[in-house]
């Protein structure tokens, strides 16, 4: 509110007596939380706004609006921001130990499927491996449904659990993590079949970001190349936390000349990130974005 109602008789016809707020301040209100640490802007009026406004409802917290002064590297571009949208935001959403989920819209409901991406190595037994990956997809989907808002039914699948106390666990996991959700939720126990439904009111319009691209090797989309990078460095990291001694990549042709391109090549990244020569091998019948994991 720009003016005090008790002004509002002194003023003049056609004048302005309230004003809505800027959107960022609005963004600020919904989801702004204790443990933010800084809010980069890049705007220095803004900032001040921003700045004003986080003083009057979190005087603990003045200060952390901080001004991105470079005008010759965008915001954007300067902190990774359009990638890790794509990566945190599209149909596949990497999780650590390899795993990943698969986030599918229809008009009805929404569908997420939890894989842990065992099938893309081979089998590394270590106990609950299931109830680990399932109680990391239920903090991470509790936190893709506020970054997107989604609203209405939603239907996980998560992997299948034999132990009853491993499914209670994990409802009672996804209770927990979606106590910060400001939205108001209803979740069911799991069903006969493995499955929770949950419903979720809708605060803003679902974000939906475009995250394919042409595939060359058919006139099909695919995948942008760093969601499947980063796809595959779930995995090395959860074959080095293993102790695996050896690890080869089989990829197309196209991919491999990508990840070996450069001076230093994401190749050579890998072995200063693992502290391990992963070997890269050039599969011709592979189609693009296939790829196989070998280790021992």
């Amino acid at each position: 509110m720009e003016e005090s109602p008790k002004i509002f008789n002194k003023k003049k016809l056609t004048a302005r007596i309230l004003r809505e707020r800027d959107r960022a301040l609005f963004i600020l209100k919904d989801l702004f939380y204790e443990d933010f640490t800084s809010i980069i802007c890049d705007d220095d009026n803004l900032c001040d706004e921003m700045d004003t406004y986080i003083s009057s409802i979190y005087p603990s917290k003045t200060g952390i609006i901080k001004y991105y002064r470079d005008k010759e590297i965008p915001l954007f571009d300067k902190l990774g921001i359009e990638s890790q949208m794509k990566i945190s935001l599209g149909k596949h959403v990497t999780l650590g130990q390899g795993a990943y989920l698969i986030i599918e819209h229809t008009e009805a409901l929404h569908v997420i499927d939890v894989n842990s991406g065992i099938n893309q190595h081979k089998q590394i037994k270590y106990k609950n491996v299931a109830l680990d990956v399932n109680i990391l997809a239920a903090t991470e989907i509790s936190r893709q449904l506020r970054l997107r808002d989604m609203g209405g039914l939603i239907v996980v699948d998560f992997i299948d659990l034999v132990e009853y106390h491993h499914r209670q666990k994990l409802y009672e996991h996804l209770k927990i993590a979606m106590k910060n959700d400001k939205a108001k939720s209803k979740i069911l126990p799991p069903s006969k079949f493995g499955l929770i439904q949950l419903t979720r009111q809708r605060v803003r319009t679902e974000l939906n970001i475009e995250t394919s691209e042409e595939n060359p090797s058919k006139n099909i989309e695919a995948p942008v190349s760093y969601i499947y990078i980063s796809r595959i460095e779930s995995v090395f990291e959860f074959l080095v936390k293993e102790n695996i001694k050896k690890i080869t990549l089989h990829t197309h042709p196209f991919l491999a000349a990508y990840l070996q391109h450069g001076w230093p090549s994401k190749q050579q990244k890998w072995f200063l990130r693992y502290k391990k020569w992963i070997k890269i091998i050039q599969r011709d019948s592979f189609k693009y974005l296939e790829y196989q994991i070998f280790y021992k």
